[in-house]
């Protein structure tokens, strides 16, 4: 594996994954034999990031048909209808989990499929398909962001949204990698990103290796240095776009967005069109993680709070449209109005 890929399907029936929990002092590859273990990675954040976790899933499901001892192509479907059910249950707000599961079922429905080794082959191919699409809609996302980053920017990212993120390259953090590459100077101020640190950890890992200038700033001084510094834009990932434009993204980006609109600084959300859920009217709707209290009191192994505190562990927040100057897709960039806009890029008028 390169260093920036999170996710690769080894020809013997394994599922690799780089632990992003260990770094940015190790680098551990971890191989997982069947689905329920690819879950458990989903769920513990070996692997993070909706377009990887989508990947994941569908390499969960192809793990199944090639470790199965099914005799029968019905046998085998019913196996992975199973898996499907239990790769769902892992992360309940990334849509892109729901997406690829969705795309991997469909293809398995097809009856033309009739032995086990067509189902085998066929699961396979489709996640790869999912995978390598992901890399290239990431390439062409950061290559439509170009037109709105000035030189010599100043650009404030929040969480990881980087090759960490997705299969490789990266949706917002791969719009700042273009910009670095296409020659122009970029200064990225990283979120640390509490609880879990993904932009002091992980966000930094990834530009530093990439040689693209940077500072780790904490979640709560974005409006410090928009106000004294001067920030040229805000760009996020996202994990779901409601059909009105609201998003949900791991918590903080919605105090970001407040921050900058009241500084004037424009706020923009990478988007793949697989995160765009059309059913999902705003975002209300959208279903937010909590996660584990220990997250919050503890920082490595060292307890910062007092004994039996309550905590509120939300992984996600919902930044509403009117805070969003433009969404960026791979199929172009997208203004307000967004529920009008979004339905023409997904071909819903």
């Amino acid at each position: 594996m390169n260093a920036f890929r999170s996710i690769e399907f080894l020809d013997e029936g394994i599922v690799r994954m780089l632990d992003q929990r260990k770094l940015p002092h190790e680098t551990v590859y971890n191989d997982y034999e069947n689905y329920t273990e690819v879950a458990q990675a989903i769920t513990d954040m070996v692997i993070r990031g909706a377009p990887a976790i989508g990947a994941a899933a569908a390499y969960g499901m192809a793990l199944t048909a090639h470790r199965s001892k099914a005799t029968d192509a019905e046998s085998l479907r019913a196996e992975l209808a199973t898996a499907s059910d239990v790769l769902a249950a892992s992360r309940p707000t990334a849509v892109n989990l729901f997406w690829a599961l969705d795309r991997m079922n469909k293809g398995i429905a097809n009856s033309s499929l009739d032995s086990v080794s067509a189902l085998q082959k066929a699961t396979l191919t489709e996640a790869h398909a999912i995978a390598e699409e992901d890399v290239a809609i990431n390439k062409a996302i950061g290559m439509n962001a170009l037109s709105l980053i000035p030189d010599k920017a100043t650009i404030i990212h929040h969480c990881n949204t980087g090759s960490l993120a997705t299969v490789d390259y990266g949706t917002a953090l791969g719009v700042i990698r273009t910009a670095h590459e296409q020659g122009k100077e970029i200064l990225a101020l990283l979120d640390e990103t509490r609880p879990r640190l993904q932009g002091g950890r992980l966000s930094a890992y990834e530009l530093k290796e990439q040689g693209v200038p940077f500072k780790v700033i904490v979640d709560g001084a974005s409006g410090h240095f928009m106000r004294t510094l001067g920030v040229d834009l805000c760009v996020v990932g996202t994990d779901r776009v409601a059909a009105n434009g609201d998003v949900a993204n791991k918590i903080g980006t919605y105090n970001l967005a407040v921050v900058a609109h009241e500084n004037g600084v424009p706020f923009y959300v990478a988007a793949p069109t697989t995160t765009i859920d059309m059913a999902t009217k705003h975002g209300d709707d959208i279903e937010i993680e909590e996660r584990p209290a220990t997250e919050v009191t503890t920082v490595g192994n060292w307890q910062i709070t007092p004994d039996g505190v309550d905590v509120g562990n939300p992984a996600f927040d919902v930044t509403p449209a009117k805070y969003i100057t433009a969404i960026i897709t791979e199929k172009g960039l997208v203004y307000p109005p967004f529920e009008e806009n979004l339905a023409k890029l997904m071909g819903k008028e």
